[in-house]
């Protein structure tokens, strides 16, 4: 039974609260449009997908779509890459958001703020294609700048798009360059919160501007530094298509490095056009993401429950 007066109480509450209940309509109704309806297409995973049966008319085949991925002979080459280099971007993207966001703090003038902020947040807006185009003007093997720098300097042409170690430190490169303006403003606007009397009581002590750094504005970016990594720790396990994809210009000679776990499903899906295999392979990797964020999750509120993000 409903205390009394609650209706009353919920109608009152629905007319205050009116119009940010219609604001929140249309985002709600995306969301579940293309986040939840989706999802009834997990079964695909599942089952052996045929056209003139449908969804739900198809044949169960329980794990056989798994098994074209985890007993395959690349697929231990495949996870390696997908695990390596995520982590390794995740650690070189967040030393580089969290760094540039410390310099752009120290920027006093405004003017000077606002042109390093938006010379950095151009690259965001690039589509892959564009940026695999621009690297080609770097790394081409006949005339590109970098490859007639390299040939300057020890008399040999390197072929880039064929030495998969090059990539190994072009890949976070590309990734920060990229990403660096519009992931630094997360650090940055945390930066902004803190109340200044502290430096200015820290640099009558006689602190040093490292030493305020290390004391006040990392203590303080803790808490979101953690939250973020909870958040990749999510996307280790998948991999940016368009960045092993379209700047790397799908080349075979750079797999061993290059080679992931969502590029690796897409040229298969365009050979054999499985589609069951993909949704396998995608409930796989968000299944395991799923995981490491509840992990993660864990970590960091035993650590601290103020770092945790839920």
């Amino acid at each position: 039974m409903r205390p009394t007066g609650y209706f009353p109480r919920a109608k009152k509450r629905l007319r205050a609260n009116g119009q940010m209940l219609l604001m929140c309509a249309l985002p709600l109704l995306k969301i579940f449009v293309f986040s939840y309806l989706p999802m009834i297409g997990i079964v695909l995973a599942f089952k052996n997908y045929q056209p003139r049966l449908g969804i739900f008319g198809s044949p169960w085949v329980g794990l056989k779509n798994f098994e074209f991925f985890f007993t395959s002979k690349d697929a231990f080459r495949v996870l390696r890459n997908t695990v390596g280099m995520s982590v390794l971007n995740l650690a070189v993207c967040t030393f580089a958001n969290v760094s540039v966001a410390l310099m752009l703090y120290e920027v006093s003038r405004k003017r000077l703020l606002k042109l390093y902020q938006t010379v950095l947040f151009i690259p965001y807006f690039f589509s892959w294609v564009v940026v695999g185009l621009m690297l080609t003007v770097f790394l081409n093997q006949r005339d590109g700048l970098l490859t007639a720098f390299v040939y300057q300097l020890t008399g040999q042409r390197v072929d880039f798009y064929a030495a998969p170690r090059a990539w190994i430190a072009f890949l976070p490169a590309i990734s920060v360059w990229k990403g660096v303006g519009f992931n630094s403003l997360i650090y940055y606007s945390v930066l902004m919160s803190i109340d200044t009397e502290l430096f200015e009581a820290a640099q009558i002590d006689g602190a040093t501007r490292f030493q305020q750094i290390r004391c006040i504005s990392l203590p303080f970016l803790r808490p979101m530094l953690c939250v973020m990594l909870i958040l990749g720790a999510g996307g280790i396990i998948r991999s940016d298509f368009g960045l092993f994809y379209f700047a790397t210009r799908n080349s075979s000679q750079l797999y061993p490095v290059t080679d992931t776990i969502d590029t690796y499903v897409f040229r298969a899906l365009m050979q054999n056009s499985n589609f069951t295999m993909s949704a396998a392979v995608g409930l796989f990797q968000n299944v395991v993401g799923v995981i490491l964020v509840m992990l993660t999750n864990f970590l960091a509120k035993c650590y601290n429950r103020d770092y945790a993000l839920f």
